[in-house]
């Protein structure tokens, strides 16, 4: 789904309500940012709300902000080989240079992308299948003597990939890049191909040098790479794109005995994030976790919104305090509820919920697609970017997603730590946030009811109310 308008329209309106974001003087009134899922209201600049000690009772959310939690690495989106293709092939040099300082700038109502993801040779999100090191059937390199981050395959859109991360970390080089393989190359695994099966025992040595090649590549062309994951969603064999099961086992086995040990040395370093899944099946970081060895080198779990329920990151987290929790993925697209209730479903799950639950970053899949969901190679065939980037124009639109994560990603910077703030009642959902740079304060409430919701923010000696329209998500901002 994508808003009807054209991008020169909603341009000025999204960019109108964001443009000037001034820094709240102390002592000052509330600033408001307010979004509704019928779309009249995308991040509206509403008049500011005053402090005001007779506010009344109501539902009263205290915040506190001596007390912290979890510091934020960032919030933003994969930049997928089929995003990077669309930048870069789809758009004038203008119009890239203009949707890159959109997403990754915070000048000029920009959205303020911290952190993103890229996939370790093809995902479903590439326009064809490939790994770093593709072989002729029947041979092997155990040596990686044919690794290349240019793949054999010409247009899959990964040769895209490094000027637009490139380009992303000119524009905010605080930008924090993780990476996950979909699948290692067809010759280490036990059916030969880059779809199905599983990683071959006697290749697992060769697949930690093949992810340690990665990251040094990176880091020579430029991208450090921040975070590594093993396997994306390793208990999932998906029929028609990359993938390869890895049972907690092989994780432990891989992680623990070869590529723990490899990374362990370098600076700056990259930490390992384990699962990469669903929230549905904790038992398989718990158990890779559970491995002393493993568990030495294993930094964060990451998890995946598709299944399960996010309360288990909590439990996770409160049997391994010391690992810290991302979540990694989650796409929009055209289900339920992310095609009617994308606004509500994105704020209350990932920037609540999935906050209040541990996690550091927060990622939405693809950045960009096209007006016909891709290009993709097998997988998804409605999910949607933070943009639609038209196929023929290279113009493009800002979806749901987009309006969404700007509520957090605007406004909550790099190294803002999850303050304390109590719940409001169960359709009245809210997080909350100290910036590290000027101690402003931020909160993110969104009311999932089909009624207004009044409600009293009570911060120390101050408290202010506000009123929150029916389905509606609102960012606060005060000093």
């Amino acid at each position: 789904m994508k808003f009807p308008y054209a991008v020169s329209s909603l341009c000025l309106l999204v960019l109108a309500a964001c443009a000037a974001v001034p820094r709240p003087s102390p002592h000052a009134s509330v600033q408001v940012w307010l979004s509704t899922a019928d779309g009249r209201k995308q991040l509206a600049r509403e008049a500011d709300v005053a402090f005001d000690v007779a506010a009344g009772e109501d539902t009263i959310i205290d915040i506190d902000a001596g007390k912290r939690y979890q510091a934020m690495v960032g919030f933003g989106a994969a930049i997928t080989d089929s995003s990077a293709w669309l930048i870069e092939q789809r758009m004038s040099p203008a119009q890239r240079d203009q949707l890159l300082r959109e997403l990754f700038g915070r000048d000029d109502g920009g959205l303020g992308i911290d952190f993103t993801r890229l996939s370790i040779g093809a995902s479903d999100f590439s326009r064809a299948h490939y790994s770093l090191d593709d072989m002729p059937p029947g041979q092997s390199d155990p040596t990686l003597a044919h690794f290349s981050l240019t793949p054999k395959i010409a247009g899959t859109g990964a040769d895209e990939v490094l000027p637009v991360v490139r380009a992303a970390l000119a524009i905010n080089p605080r930008l924090k890049v993780m990476a996950s393989p979909w699948s290692a190359p067809a010759w280490m695994k036990t059916n030969g191909s880059m779809l199905h099966g599983t990683l071959k025992y006697e290749y697992f040595a060769a697949f930690a040098n093949y992810l340690v090649k990665y990251v040094d590549a990176m880091a020579a062309a430029g991208v450090p790479i921040f975070a590594l994951t093993v396997q994306n969603e390793p208990r999932f064999n998906a029929p028609d794109y990359p993938g390869m099961l890895l049972s907690a086992g092989a994780r432990r086995l891989l992680i623990g005995e070869h590529l723990g040990p490899a990374l362990a040395q370098r600076k700056p370093p990259t930490l390992i994030f384990d699962w990469d899944h669903n929230w549905d099946i904790e038992t398989e970081p718990l158990a890779l976790l559970a491995d002393p060895l493993a568990n030495r080198y294993v930094a964060a779990v990451a998890w995946h919104c598709y299944a399960g329920y996010v309360d288990a990151q909590t439990r996770v987290h409160d049997k391994y305090p010391d690992k810290d929790t991302y979540l990694t993925e989650c796409s929009g697209g055209g289900w339920k509820p992310m095609r009617d209730d994308g606004l509500l479903t994105i704020a209350r799950r990932l920037l609540i919920d999935s906050v209040r639950g541990w996690s550091r970053g927060v990622l939405l899949w693809n950045l960009a697609l096209d007006e016909n969901h891709g290009p993709h190679a097998g997988g998804c065939s409605d999910c949607r970017g933070l943009v639609t980037i038209n196929s023929k124009t290279g113009n493009y639109t800002r979806t749901v997603d987009y309006v969404a994560l700007a509520h957090a990603s605007r406004f909550v910077r790099a190294g803002a730590q999850r303050i304390e703030s109590s719940a409001g009642r169960a359709d009245l959902d809210n997080v909350a946030f100290r910036n590290a740079d000027d101690a402003s304060l931020v909160m993110i409430v969104a009311n999932s009811s089909s009624s207004t919701q009044r409600f009293v923010a009570r911060e120390r000696e101050r408290r202010f109310a506000y009123t929150m329209p029916a389905r509606s998500v609102a960012t606060f901002v005060w000093r």
